[in-house]
């Protein structure tokens, strides 16, 4: 009796791993699931149609069922982990066959991956994967990289399960190498930037304009319906309409202020500072992750400092604070944007800025109406070196400017936090003056270690004995 062939293989039948199979058989692909947890592969086989999909703990079946060239999806924990799991199947492989990982690697581990398997013969995709559990099952935003060869191998199966936008598929070949991973690296990255927005925005809706969790839950669900239209503004709008089951008080006033991180936004900025690249919206969006884990130290800071208001301060709108939100929304894209240009210098990937602005429109965290707008301004300039420089851009800027400095003065004046608002300012200053005051900071150098500097009358380097 002849054994099934599956067309697709997935490794780590956890919620994710199992949506994502569920996802690849809705889309007429065969599909078989691996995993240790005899749970986690029965889970599958009672969901999934037994026509479709199937799973099995025996790795030695698994490999041998899947149709060649053999195309093996890992959703397992970044880090060893997936060296674990290579290790484990590769004696079982043959030429040819294609390994994608699906978790968020950093993305020089998949560059040592791909050279180590390269030499056996076995093609290597790092793959990011966004959009959550539910992405997964009903259409994700995905970022391959790797051998473009070998992509046409599963670029069918990619692009029928991921999210549609106007019909386009949110899936594209990122690039060689470790592309698809760094490129959802920065995607995490500016998704930090985003979500300490937004919880800024929060504070100051109820701290700064005294506005109650359903008036709050009516001005988010009114901006998703213009120019901020994302998907975290659309659950933020849905978290605000929560009750508690516990104490039937509104969700959020029970949810601890001490947010996690998995080290995404830090790899970003870490990366960032290794290119000489500005992120500094990402930069505090991380520093602030770590300032909420204070919690005892806040409060005990809180105590001795007491009110820090200031009873003269101007009054603000909430047209002023969408505005201001949109603003800082465009300086967080842009820095994360103007970064993967600097990488795709640096490591070269092969990057288009319009493509990856294209399938992040779609099943991705970070996806809002803006992305058409970079799409547009990217398609129109591929070398566009920074998003403020696009002309369409420069009119949005200009259009919230006066409303991001109106919020940021009365959030200064009343003591009330708003880190990656005042940063998204500082850099937007920065960045359009032409003349700044680093020059001390080159004299300061010169100095006291003698570094030489560069003279604004002639070329070269010059030292000075001070």
């Amino acid at each position: 009796m002849t054994t099934k062939q599956f067309d697709f293989g997935l490794v780590g039948l956890g919620v994710m791993g199992r949506n994502f199979i569920l996802n690849v058989a809705d889309h007429g692909f065969s599909a078989l699931g691996l995993d240790t947890n005899e749970e986690q592969v029965q889970a599958l086989l009672e969901e999934g149609d037994p026509a479709q999909v199937s799973a099995t703990t025996d790795k030695k079946s698994f490999v041998a069922q899947l149709s060649s060239p053999r195309k093996i999806m890992l959703l397992v924990p970044a880090g060893k982990v997936v060296d674990l799991v290579i290790e484990d199947l590769l004696p079982l492989l043959e030429k040819g066959d294609i390994i994608i990982d699906g978790g968020n690697s950093f993305f020089t581990d998949t560059d040592r991956r791909s050279a180590y398997l390269e030499e056996k013969g076995i093609h290597f995709f790092g793959s990011g994967v966004s959009g959550g559990a539910k992405g997964a099952r009903r259409g994700p935003s995905i970022m391959p990289g790797g051998s473009p060869a070998a992509y046409e191998a599963i670029q069918p199966i990619f692009e029928a399960v991921a999210a549609k936008v106007n019909g386009d598929p949110c899936v594209a070949y990122m690039g060689k190498k470790s592309a698809g991973n760094y490129v959802k690296m920065v995607h995490n990255g500016i998704e930090y930037g985003l979500m300490e927005l937004i919880s800024e925005t929060y504070g100051i809706l109820k701290n700064g304009l005294g506005k109650s969790n359903a008036e709050i839950q009516t001005n988010f669900a009114e901006w998703n319906s213009g120019r901020l239209q994302s998907f975290l503004i659309e659950i933020s709008a849905e978290i605000f309409s929560k009750k508690d089951d516990l104490t039937e008080k509104d969700l959020i006033d029970m949810i601890l202020d001490r947010a996690k991180q998995k080290g995404t936004g830090k790899w970003t900025s870490q990366n960032a500072m290794d290119l000489g690249i500005p992120v500094p919206n990402i930069d505090m969006a991380v520093s602030m992750r770590g300032l909420s884990a204070m919690k005892s130290t806040r409060i005990q800071a809180e105590a001795l400092y007491g009110a820090k208001r200031s009873a003269h301060s101007q009054e603000i709108s909430t047209e002023d604070l969408e505005a201001a939100l949109y603003f800082s929304f465009i300086i967080t894209y842009a820095q994360g944007m103007a970064q993967l240009a600097a990488a795709d210098e640096e490591y070269d990937y092969g990057l288009d800025l319009a493509s990856i602005s294209k399938i992040w429109r779609g099943g991705c965290i970070i996806r809002a109406a803006l992305l058409e707008d970079m799409r547009q301004a990217f398609r129109k300039s591929p070398q566009l070196e920074n998003l403020l420089l696009d002309t369409e851009f420069v009119g949005k800027i200009k259009s919230t400017l006066g409303a991001a400095r109106k919020v940021a003065a009365f959030c200064v004046l009343r003591g009330i936090p708003a880190a990656v608002l005042y940063t998204s300012l500082a850099y937007f200053d920065a960045f359009c003056s032409g003349s700044l005051h680093l020059n001390l900071v080159q004299a300061q150098r010169d100095h006291f270690g003698s570094h030489t500097y560069e003279r604004t009358d002639k070329t070269g380097t010059f030292h000075t004995e001070w």
